[in-house]
């Protein structure tokens, strides 16, 4: 019977161990994003009209909004609304909103661009290498850069907030 007991303990134990690892874990990704609080990796990408953009170019002028998205993603196309309502309320504010395609072509991107009526530069990351280095896993995915170049907001929850305190 003790057998039995101290086995079912220490299977109790383990389990939890485990749990804790787990949700200890998860939690610390949710917080330590690998770029936050970091100087934002400059990239330069063609948008859908041939031109360049480059991160640094905005460095010391103005933040960016970088979204991260793809054309067959639901939450991308149901963020839309949300996207195109910040970029009215901050596009005047001296702010850079873009959109990243993440491997995509720029056939299905100017297609999508054009469905719905993206206000903001779609740029075309078609072989997902800017994606990779900022590290998204999955899309939509926010990530601010502030006048300065550094990140100071991945995976933004309260964008709004961060805005409107990086903007005064």
């Amino acid at each position: 019977m003790v057998k039995i007991i101290n086995w079912k303990r220490s299977a109790f134990t383990a389990i939890a161990i485990i749990a804790a690892i787990f949700l200890f874990s998860t939690h610390a990704v949710s917080i330590q994003t690998p770029a936050a609080a970091q100087k934002a990796p400059d990239f330069i990408l063609k948008d859908l009209n041939g031109q360049k953009f480059r991160l640094s170019d905005y460095r010391g002028k103005k933040p960016v909004m970088i979204i991260f998205s793809t054309t067959w993603c639901s939450s991308c196309k149901s963020e839309i609304p949300h996207f195109k309502s910040l970029y009215a309320a901050y596009a005047n504010k001296d702010i850079e909103i873009v959109n990243v395609g993440v491997q995509e072509s720029k056939a299905k991107m100017s297609r999508f661009a054009a469905h719905y009526n993206l206000p903001y530069r779609v740029l075309l990351d078609e072989a997902g290498i800017v994606s990779g280095v900022y590290e998204i896993r999955g899309v939509p995915s926010l990530v601010l850069v502030d006048k300065k170049g550094f990140i100071v907001c991945y995976q933004c929850r309260q964008i709004e907030e961060t805005l409107n305190a990086i903007l005064k």
